[in-house]
């Protein structure tokens, strides 16, 4: 499911349905829009994608007594539909060419019609939610205000002389609003629509903000150290846009003469595609690099902590295998 091996194939089944049902259940809303709007909503919905979030959400609520519940189908739906919004903004504001190994949006369509797609698709997530109850929109407003706060964190970047102002700590919180907090919101959705109890449901939307910026530090690595075949993006994305990555954070603070070429080259956006290439080859060799590893390791070791204090069920063995699937994809 989504590439990941579960190694049980019942359980692989039961989780490939459930995921299925979320994407019909997208599938029909995105459908249901006026023709004007359907071919730029379904476009990165038919792109594909890891669907990791709608994964989590159905494997949240393996742990629950009720995993099947349509509720969790409409939770994970809303998450996904969340997530697709952010990337056709983030593309935009990006002015990225390529998501999921097509042309984004933004460069089919325009700006324009690629912001206006990803408002309908807040949209519909927006009155998906409302079947859930006030509770369930309460969260997702919140989650709402997370992922706007931590895309504005990230434009602003870390603001020079700022007391105490710590890169690492900037980048940890940019990475949970901006990605970690919709997997949290997952975690606790699957959990709280099965019938979980109060502490599980706290515990897998800890688990989820975990995994989360694992999956994210995963991602920020694969984006220096694999090529676009094997990533679906062009590698090199966050050094042409001036964002630091934690690679970068590592590899900027280390001694010697790379290290200081590296902090000429990432002083702001990088627009030369040998000046990439020559950043890229420079951080692919520098200690950063194996440092952003160890700590991806460590964030790994904290969500299996939380997982061994969950019901021994097929879907905390499965959680078991997402976060080695998280740690090891990066190559």
């Amino acid at each position: 499911v989504a590439g990941i091996d579960f190694g049980d194939a019942v359980f692989a089944e039961t989780v490939r349905v459930g995921v299925g049902r979320i994407e019909q259940l997208m599938d029909d809303e995105l459908r249901g829009a006026d023709e004007v709007m359907t071919d730029s909503l379904t476009y990165l919905f038919k792109a594909g994608g890891k669907r990791f979030r709608p994964l989590f959400t159905v494997l949240s609520a393996q742990i629950g007594p009720d995993p099947d519940a349509g509720e969790v189908t409409i939770a994970g739906a809303v998450i996904e539909l969340v997530h697709l919004a952010t990337l056709y903004h983030d593309d935009v504001m990006d002015e990225a060419e390529v998501r999921r190994g097509t042309p984004t949006a933004n460069v089919r369509w325009g700006n324009s019609v690629a912001i206006l797609a990803g408002d309908y698709l807040f949209a519909t997530a927006s009155r998906l939610v409302s079947r859930l109850g006030p509770e369930a929109v309460r969260l997702i407003a919140e989650t709402f205000a997370q992922l706007v706060t931590g895309q504005m964190r990230e434009t602003r970047g870390l603001r020079e002389g700022a007391e105490g102002a710590d890169p690492v700590e900037h980048y940890l919180k940019v990475v949970y609003e901006k990605t970690a907090c919709l997997i949290s919101a997952a975690g606790r959705f699957g959990a709280m629509f099965s019938g979980a109890d109060g502490e599980q449901v706290e515990r897998l939307s800890r688990l989820g903000g975990i995994v989360g910026t694992a999956f994210q530090i995963s991602d920020d690595i694969i984006d220096i150290d694999s090529d676009s075949h094997e990533s679906g993006k062009l590698p090199g994305t966050d050094v042409r846009e001036g964002v630091h990555t934690l690679p970068m954070v590592y590899a900027l603070r280390e001694p010697g003469p790379e290290a200081a070429r590296l902090r000429e080259l990432l002083s702001g956006p990088v627009t030369d595609d040998a000046a990439v290439a020559e950043a890229l080859t420079l951080l692919r060799a520098s200690p950063g690099m194996a440092k952003a590893k160890d700590f991806l390791a460590q964030y790994a070791a904290r969500a299996r902590q939380e997982l061994a204090l969950l019901p021994e069920v097929p879907g905390r063995r499965a959680m078991e295998t997402l976060i080695d699937y998280t740690v090891s994809r990066h190559g």
